[in-house]
């Protein structure tokens, strides 16, 4: 997850009221701030100048719902780089690097970090305090080498065949993927998944988002993927209702060993969960 400017390692400004994590869940999305919620997602999510004025659960709960808005906002912005460097005269691989790139700079980088510090910790085999400690560490180990690497190999990859079938292809495959990275985090910050630390932003957004509502942004941000795909036909409306599904699945194999190895959600965790899920949505749009 991305954080405000000046703050390390996904931690925000203010610490919200009471003990993050502790709260169960409301039950039901009424009151929901939804403006709040806007600004809290697009605040903390990208680097769009959005000032998020409210931290509490309830702000929170709102944000991880809109997390997929922000999502498409940012899938927007690769999509048409990598249509822009098409048009240029660019190829294929050019423009999946730039459609790459444009992700990573929209959030400060910190989904990647996140990934890196994950990789750090789950790779270490330390026990689950130690593992934390190793992920807050500023530099980044062998294993999230290892895991970047790949990550951005399969996503350059993935990018380039589909701009190399259809410049349509490669601006779907962008708004899909970015947007179903964000649903991920939604599906995270559900109810019953505890937070690793009392302290950051992770502890600030889990377990703020009723089941309901994150099943109803799921079933959303599929239909949008089927309705993007439509472009294709049936064909393309299957591949994309498939990219959001795979990209749900993936995050939350990440999620459930993250929560048993660490006992519960981190920032840095929701940033790998992101970057799992853009993967995951990108190889199966890659396939075809």
């Amino acid at each position: 997850m991305s954080k405000p400017e000046n703050e390390p390692e996904y931690e925000p400004e203010t610490k919200p009221e009471g003990e993050p994590g502790s709260e169960p869940a409301p039950e039901t999305t009424s009151g929901t701030p939804w403006p709040d919620g806007l600004r809290f997602a697009f605040g903390t999510l990208t680097v769009f100048p959005v000032a998020v004025s409210r931290w509490d659960r309830e702000a929170a709960r709102a944000g991880m719902l809109c997390a997929s808005v922000a999502g498409l906002a940012v899938g927007l912005c690769a999509a048409v780089t990598g249509g822009l460097f098409l048009l240029l005269g660019a190829g294929p691989l050019l423009a999946a690097v730039a459609t790459t790139a444009i992700p990573a700079v929209l959030t400060r980088g910190l989904h990647l970090d996140g990934l890196a510090d994950t990789a750090d910790g789950l790779g270490s085999g330390k026990p689950a305090a130690d593992a934390l400690r190793v992920m807050k560490q500023s530099d980044i180990g062998p294993f999230g080498v290892i895991a970047l690497l790949f990550v951005l190999l399969a996503q350059v990859a993935a990018l380039s065949q589909a701009y190399g079938a259809s410049w349509t292809g490669g601006m779907f495959a962008a708004l899909v993927s970015a947007t179903a990275a964000r649903l991920a985090l939604t599906l995270a910050a559900r109810a019953g998944v505890p937070a690793a630390r009392p302290e950051g932003l992770g502890a600030a957004v889990a377990g703020t988002v009723p089941l309901r509502g994150a099943l109803l942004v799921v079933v959303c941000v599929t239909g949008a993927g089927a309705l993007l795909g439509a472009y294709d036909g049936v064909y393309g409306v299957v591949r994309g209702v498939l990219a959001v599904l795979v990209a749900c699945a993936a995050a939350e194999l990440l999620l459930r060993h993250c929560v048993r190895r660490f006992g519960g959600v981190t920032g840095d965790v929701f940033g790998g969960l992101a970057e799992t899920a853009a993967t995951a949505a990108l190889v199966v749009l890659a396939f075809g």
